[in-house]
């Protein structure tokens, strides 16, 4: 027997996209990520529903953060603004290197230490392109420094040199 998904009314968007809200602060991704889907199906710019696709998609990173890097990848050119772009592509990017740093896997800490950095990379992008007053791109930044300086694990290969400035 194969089951379809049921569409929901335009009308029910706003609703829907509160409780995919919900299922990801009680860490419940998948069915955020469900409910998202089901969003775009009726509004496929919905700009909420992406970002918080992509969010829910990164929430699943422990298991396999490259299918999961690359799943949210995917999303990025359908957001709108620029800036949106790079920062998100940031946390992809950011959150790639958490799960690797959880991972016991040989070359972990090396495969982290790129993931962060490119995440960095993405803020600074995200930096020159903020609106005022939005200092996201910063805060995640920051982050990453200090990932970085907090970790002995988070190291370059042998022939990449590193300054951290932490103030």
């Amino acid at each position: 027997m194969t089951f379809q998904v049921k569409p929901i009314s335009p009308e029910g968007v706003p609703a829907a996209l509160r409780k995919a809200e919900r299922y990801r602060l009680i860490n419940d991704p998948s069915s955020a990520e469900s409910i998202c889907r089901d969003v775009l199906t009726v509004d496929s710019a919905n700009q909420q529903a992406l970002v918080t696709l992509l969010l829910s998609i990164t929430d699943q990173f422990a298991g396999a953060p490259i299918e999961g890097a690359r799943r949210a990848q995917e999303l990025l050119p359908r957001l709108s603004a620029e800036y949106e772009r790079a920062y998100y592509a940031g946390i992809i990017c950011e959150r790639c290197a958490k799960a690797q740093l959880r991972s016991d896997a040989p070359r972990a800490g090396e495969m982290a230490y790129h993931w962060l950095r490119d995440a960095m990379s993405w803020y600074e992008q995200a930096e020159a392109r903020r609106p005022p007053g939005n200092d996201e791109s910063i805060l995640r930044w920051n982050t990453c420094v200090r990932l970085l300086a907090r970790h002995e694990r988070l190291r370059p290969r042998a022939e990449e040199p590193v300054e951290l400035d932490l103030e």
